[in-house]
């Protein structure tokens, strides 16, 4: 049987440094953690969790020509990943330095490295045919130096007749892009997963209760939104031909949370391979939260 065009996930690649806080953080001192260093960046971060679940998919970045660099390529092969990574002799890999909370939540400390060099050059053509995926991280799009390269795989996908998926990455650097723009980038893609704070802002929604009006809104930009809310679930929305919006929920799956970095990441790769074979918005919904649950009981973001 012929295997299924892959998910070309585009985007960040990163070396995570992520600190466990003991206890709430006293800045200006010292406290005591639990330090480990892996894998990270969203992009990579996807396509990690959908090669380890089994299904194909194919990795664009950059990332330095260092240790860090090599370590992190070898790292998605083994998991099975296309990895298409451009060793750059001249930026170092991205480094993100993550402190997570005793509640598991996390502020994230980027450093873009050589993601910020990512080239609509280094866009293997190979990997642009119907029927295949691209995931996209609004990462690419966030940061102006690879900002051409995210257009063009939009560009390249759209005209080839691949479907589409945006993940607008972080509400810090989106706000400071502004929503107007990045809805011009990204209007049309098949699907928009987006957070509740990305959402809102992507929006125009200022009410942190307005997020179901948030999701219907996006759904007349995209043909289909789904809304992370981490403990609260997960919402979908489509656009009906009356102007209203169909909407869908699924609760989480209650675990205790360790360190929720990369949980949206590991959601997209638990709900794209059930929505692209046509699913129920609901079952696609509940695969994205049964995998999200996976990666927050322990630390970093990547399978074990």
């Amino acid at each position: 049987m012929t295997a299924p065009p892959p998910v070309v996930c585009v985007g960040d690649l990163m070396t995570d440094v992520v600190a466990l806080s003991s206890r709430t953080v006293s800045v200006g001192s010292d406290t005591r953690s639990s330090v480990r260093i892996s894998g990270g960046g969203s992009a990579a971060n996807t396509a990690a969790w959908l090669a380890s679940s089994g299904h194909p998919v194919a990795y664009v970045g950059r990332a330095g020509d260092d240790a860090f660099g090599r370590a992190a390529t070898d790292e998605l092969a083994r998991v099975g990943v296309d990895v298409r990574v451009v060793l750059d002799p001249e930026r170092p890999t991205g480094i993100c330095v993550v402190v997570v909370t005793p509640d598991g939540q996390r502020s994230m400390f980027p450093d873009a490295g050589a993601n910020a060099a990512l080239s609509p050059d280094d866009l293997p053509a190979d990997l642009f045919v119907g029927g295949a995926h691209l995931h996209l991280s609004g990462y690419a799009l966030l940061t102006p130096g690879s900002r051409p390269a995210a257009l063009a795989a939009l560009a390249r996908a759209r005209q080839v007749g691949m479907t589409t998926s945006i993940d607008p990455a972080s509400a810090g650097p989106l706000a400071v892009v502004g929503a107007t723009q990045f809805l011009a980038w990204t209007a049309g893609a098949d699907l928009l997963l987006a957070n509740d704070d990305e959402a809102r802002l992507l929006a125009g929604c200022d009410d942190a209760t307005a997020t179901r009006a948030a999701g219907a809104e996006l759904a007349r930009t995209y043909r289909e939104v789904v809304v992370k809310l981490g403990a609260g679930g997960a919402d979908w929305f489509r656009t009906t031909g009356g102007g209203s919006a169909d909407h869908v929920a699924v609760p989480a799956v209650p675990v205790e949370i360790v360190d929720s970095t990369g949980a949206g990441d590991c959601f997209a790769a638990g709900f794209l391979p059930p929505w692209r074979s046509g699913a129920d918005p609901v079952d696609s919904l509940a695969a994205g939260c049964a995998l999200a649950a996976q990666v927050v009981t322990r630390a970093g973001a990547r399978p074990a």
